[in-house]
């Protein structure tokens, strides 16, 4: 579905920078078309087709050098996680908060691997790993969904956890951080206080807001799966 949708957004991009183009081009005052005779054009500053392919090219050029920017935090958190699944951190971890984990997610067995993954997500988000957040993330709902019922169909607790997922409390914004320094900022982790705030407030009201459906969807009698 996403490739569909960026695909039909290059295409009338393109497209609606073509008809852009012709347009002023048919309506150029004759003054204007005798003088560009004797000087050269640059398309690329007066079309809005020149001006799309540039833009797309330095959009391809800021990709990799924030990537390149990116390589050095995500390898070294990436690490430190591995090193602390392998070191039984995960398990300790998952004891600790298993009060909080069975409030949220009460119909996961305490010892279920979804509970060691989802905890491997959450932790990686509040460090600000996005990107090592997701094959965490993935790993949580395939283990969520051995425990489904109703195959296809997204149970209370995967929506809890992606509604967790996708607000997650950052606590170390390091993806934000490292951003903003391969970009030139003087003072990258500036957005650390303001991260926490956000975050925390979004995912008060998005699992306040999870919860109070599912009650009133229980109430009604609706099953679990919604």
């Amino acid at each position: 579905m996403l490739n569909h949708i960026w695909a039909w957004m290059i295409i009338l991009s393109i497209f609606i920078a073509g008809v852009n183009d012709v347009y002023h081009e048919l309506n150029r005052p004759a003054t204007q078309k005798t003088e560009v005779k004797t000087e050269q054009r640059n398309l690329n500053k007066e079309t809005k087709l020149g001006q799309v392919t540039s833009a797309a090219i330095e959009a391809a050029n800021t990709s990799v050098k924030i990537a390149i920017g990116l390589i050095g935090v995500m390898a070294l958190w990436l690490g430190v996680m591995r090193v602390a699944e392998k070191a039984g951190m995960i398990d300790i971890i998952s004891r600790l908060v298993r009060p909080i984990t069975k409030r949220l997610f009460p119909t996961i067995p305490s010892n279920h691997p979804a509970i060691g993954a989802m905890i491997m997500n959450i932790a990686a988000n509040m460090l600000g790993l996005s990107n090592a957040a997701t094959p965490l993330g993935l790993k949580a709902m395939e283990e969520l969904d051995k425990l489904n019922p109703k195959k296809g169909e997204a149970t209370d607790d995967m929506i809890t956890f992606l509604v967790i997922n996708t607000s997650a409390i950052t606590l170390v914004p390091a993806t934000a951080i490292a951003i903003r320094a391969s970009m030139g900022s003087v003072n990258p982790q500036k957005i650390v206080i303001p991260s926490i705030i956000a975050a925390t407030m979004a995912t008060i009201v998005g699992l306040t807001t999870v919860k109070l459906i599912q009650y009133f969807h229980k109430k009604r009698g609706g099953k679990q799966n919604v």
